[in-house]
């Protein structure tokens, strides 16, 4: 295997305050946005992108691809949808064999809706990589993102595929974290050491996703790499330990998309003892992973097409985990609510109407509930706070603390606002 260069630490991307400065994410400075970050590298993956005419910008690019030097253990989660698109279905199938060398994406075209096309398609993405690379059949996963029910141009990706895999670096994943954006405002990378094994370890994250985020199981894409060396059983544990406080634990506008993926790989050229379930370096690894992945989910969130807040919903004092999560979803997909924290008002009546209508057991005489530390409810009754807490969530994070005081249940989801740029993103989507 290539010897490469101990990758340099990620640089600084703006102040952490609030929701994003708890859970770790840097929340992007304006003049960072769309920047490519060179810095970022995991021992012993490549990456790459190129622009092949996919996205209608001349220029931009919308055609990635991530290598290991080594095969390397692989897990996946994905949306639970009843539309997958191809490069779902096939990875679904590929993902069991625990084992891959990377994955191809693209950007501007889901290949989803498309009928039998779109797995001829997937399929020959796949394929023309690893005749490129010279790996064995089967061995790369395939992801799209864009458009739905448009054919993705596959004469325009198979004639850029020799010129990607020729530009494959190991500081190529900030520009693979760019190319699979497509209403993003800034490309979501992420990166961490820690001592697992006996050995200092990597593990590097990208995403993308701003909007159709209300996951089940995934959201929208997500790559994690680890030069960990952990066993597929073990590796998908972990991964999906992570997700579940994570991406599926955020909501921007209630949609749940037909090309949702994680992939997590681990290609083990550490030299760290091998992790097991069960340790003490799995309760590690699984931390290190879960952080890295708040992180990303955050960012999408402050993401969401038009979002000017990240709302953090903690819901206590449920009858159950399960009666918690239900009623903190439907505060965080309510539009109702979300509009509301966008023009900063405290209308903690719209609190009160999406936990009723998640049908979760309540006693109003007992509900309480503030924005930002200003107590707006105390036993279900108005504290007069409204001035102050309309003041409190000017700010770009704000957390609501719901408590039903009906047991010891308890959620914690995170959502965005929705304003009228939402409706100027998605209205002129396609034009």
């Amino acid at each position: 295997m290539t010897k490469q260069k101990t990758a340099p630490p990620v640089k600084g991307s703006g102040k952490k305050s609030g929701v994003l400065k708890r859970a770790g994410a840097k929340r992007p400075a304006v003049k960072r946005i769309g920047r490519i970050v060179e810095d970022l590298a995991v021992p012993g993956f490549k990456a790459s992108a190129i622009s092949c005419g996919i996205k209608a910008k001349r220029g931009a690019l919308d055609l990635a691809l991530i290598l290991s030097d080594v095969e390397a253990t692989v897990a996946g989660v994905f949306t639970t949808s009843s539309t997958k698109a191809a490069p779902v279905i096939l990875d679904i199938k590929r993902v069991k064999k625990g084992r891959s060398r990377g994955v191809i994406v693209n950007s501007g075209c889901a290949n989803a809706s498309v009928g039998r096309l779109g797995m001829e398609t997937a399929l020959n993405m796949t394929a023309s990589v690893e005749a490129g690379a010279g790996l064995k059949k089967g061995s790369i996963l395939v992801s799209s993102t864009g458009v739905i029910g448009v054919p993705l141009p596959e004469e325009k990706v198979l004639k850029g595929v020799p010129k990607l895999v020729k530009k494959l670096s190991y500081y190529g994943l900030g520009g693979f974290a760019t190319a699979i954006m497509t209403t993003d405002l800034w490309p979501k990378t992420v990166l961490k050491k820690a001592r697992i094994g006996g050995k200092t370890v990597t593990v590097g994250g990208v995403a993308k996703g701003a909007g159709m985020i209300a996951p089940n199981m995934a959201t929208m894409l997500a790559y994690f790499m680890t030069d960990a060396a952990i066993g597929p059983v073990a590796l998908s544990s972990a991964l999906k330990k992570a997700v579940t406080g994570s991406f599926n634990s955020i909501v921007v506008d209630n949609d749940t998309s037909t090309n949702d993926t994680v992939l997590l790989f681990a290609n083990g050229v550490s030299g760290a003892k091998e992790i097991k379930q069960g340790t003490r370096d799995f309760a590690l690894f699984v931390k290190l992973l879960s952080e890295l992945s708040l992180e990303l989910a955050l960012l999408i969130v402050a993401d969401g097409e038009g979002a000017t807040h990240v709302v953090e919903v903690e819901l206590n004092g449920a009858t159950s985990e399960a009666n918690a999560k239900k009623a903190a979803r439907s505060i965080t997909e309510s539009l109702l609510v979300k509009t509301a924290f966008f023009g900063a008002d405290p209308n903690w009546g719209r609190i009160v109407m999406a936990i009723g209508k998640s049908e979760v057991k309540i006693n109003e005489e007992k509900l309480d509930i503030s924005f930002n530390g200003v107590c707006v409810v105390k036993n279900g009754l108005d504290t007069g706070a409204e001035k102050k807490a309309s003041a409190a969530i000017k700010r770009p994070e704000v957390k609501v603390v719901i408590n039903l005081n009906m047991g010891q249940g308890s959620a914690r989801l995170w959502t965005s606002d929705i304003g009228y740029k939402y409706i100027e993103v998605n209205s002129a989507y396609r034009t």
